[in-house]
């Protein structure tokens, strides 16, 4: 393998890890302001303790993705603990501290693209090897976070939009809506279903979003 390819991994890795570790870290952080203490550990942005939980979907799989795809892109999982229980008795707390991941996620995105704009608009990305890669760096970071925000965002279990979609809901029709996501067949169907279908959906947010950022 080239050193140009494995240094570009490595920096992908980086950008993927944050984003990562982001989420999650608001996902622990969210729980914590809302009662439950069980993901303590998990707010923090030192990736060891996020690792250490799922170091399958932190480690191998983004490596996997890194070394079979054409164009060097990762992608991967982790999670954050909590309480059944608390989630039941507080289901809108529960969708808040499932919201919590995905819009860090979405603010990471609209920081990264405003930097981006900003650089386009006043020529800070030319003339150099250095601003290229600035360039290259920061648009997998708006890519990825675009990517991560969107597909949490869906309302399907076990994503996190299944579970903050009972904002919606009083807090009766929450609690049996938290008890139908508990369902794994329920959630086996749906990972299929994205599998399938998310490519489609994340290349129009996509599109969406880098015409966003040509000024």
């Amino acid at each position: 393998m080239e050193p140009s390819r494995i240094a570009f991994g490595i920096a992908w890795y980086v950008i993927f890890l944050f984003s990562t570790v982001l989420h999650e870290a608001a996902h622990a952080l969210a729980a914590r302001l809302g009662g439950d203490v069980t993901a303590e550990s998990q707010i923090t942005l030192d990736p060891i303790p996020h690792i250490r939980r799922e170091p399958f979907g932190m480690v191998l799989v983004p490596w996997l993705m890194f070394l079979m795809s054409p164009n060097g892109s990762m992608m991967g999982w982790a999670s954050t603990p909590f309480d059944p229980a608390w989630a039941l008795r507080n289901p809108h707390r529960a969708a808040w501290m499932a919201l919590a991941g995905p819009v860090s996620n979405g603010m990471l995105a609209v920081l990264t693209g405003v930097m981006i704009r900003a650089g386009l608009a006043f020529h800070w990305f030319g003339g150099s090897s250095d601003a290229s890669i600035a360039l290259e760096m920061l648009l997998i970071a708006f890519n990825l976070n675009v990517i991560l925000a969107v597909l949490n965002m869906l309302p399907l279990p076990p994503l996190d939009g299944a579970t903050a979609l009972t904002l919606l809901m009083p807090e009766q029709a929450a609690r049996r809506w938290q008890e139908q996501l508990r369902n794994p067949a329920v959630s086996m169907l749906t990972l299929v279903a994205v599998w399938i279908a998310f490519p489609r959906v994340a290349s129009i947010a996509l599109h969406w979003a880098q015409g966003w950022l040509r000024p």
